[in-house]
């Protein structure tokens, strides 16, 4: 979509256009699930806070000034959502599962089933390095941002990137994982 169908789009939906706000809710609604579900680590949760999402984007669109895309100022919306439900949840299930994650990523292997264990260990990291890792690798976010949006230092945000990719290495059989994308991908053999 062009930079000015976007901004016809913001602006009929800041007027109320519900046509408007449809298109926009279907274009980057996907996002805005797969940006919290890695926050999330579940489903249920992940639904639960894209829907918050919306909400206090679409009470929020009125106030949209346009200094950044539309889609920046959503996905901050998304990550203020899933920090805030975070932060909210009850502890009502240990992050650490007794399923064990097979020890390599065979090259052959279908990218869904490489998704799918990719989330799996996600799911195994603790809180601060999910977070960090999913905002700067996935997300794009700079430490300083992350730092800004989690409330810690930026060292902080540095030393949990640090750890949070040993620990998805060890938790994917050793194998080097990098970001291609907007997934993350074992090099091939």
């Amino acid at each position: 979509m062009s930079e000015s169908t976007e901004q016809d789009l913001v602006r009929r939906a800041r007027l109320g256009e519900e046509r408007a706000i449809r298109q926009l809710y279907e274009r980057h609604a996907p996002r805005v699930f797969a940006l919290v579900r890695r926050l999330a680590g579940d489903d249920a949760l992940a639904e639960d806070w894209a829907q918050e999402a919306w909400i206090r984007a679409l009470r929020a669109l009125p106030k949209f000034r346009g200094d950044a895309r539309f889609s920046t100022w959503l996905h901050r919306i998304a990550v203020n959502s899933a920090l805030h439900g975070k932060r909210w949840s009850d502890r009502r299930r240990l992050r650490e599962t007794d399923a064990p994650i097979e020890a390599a990523v065979d090259p052959g292997v279908d990218r869904t089933l490489l998704r799918e264990r990719i989330e799996l260990a996600l799911d195994r990291l603790p809180l601060g390095m999910r977070h960090v890792l999913v905002l700067h690798d996935v997300e794009g976010y700079t430490h300083e941002e992350i730092g800004s949006m989690l409330g810690v230092n930026v060292g902080t945000s540095k030393s949990q990137l640090f750890k949070a990719r040993a620990k998805m290495r060890e938790l994917l059989g050793g194998r080097p994982v990098t970001r291609y994308g907007d997934s993350y991908v074992a090099p091939e053999s």
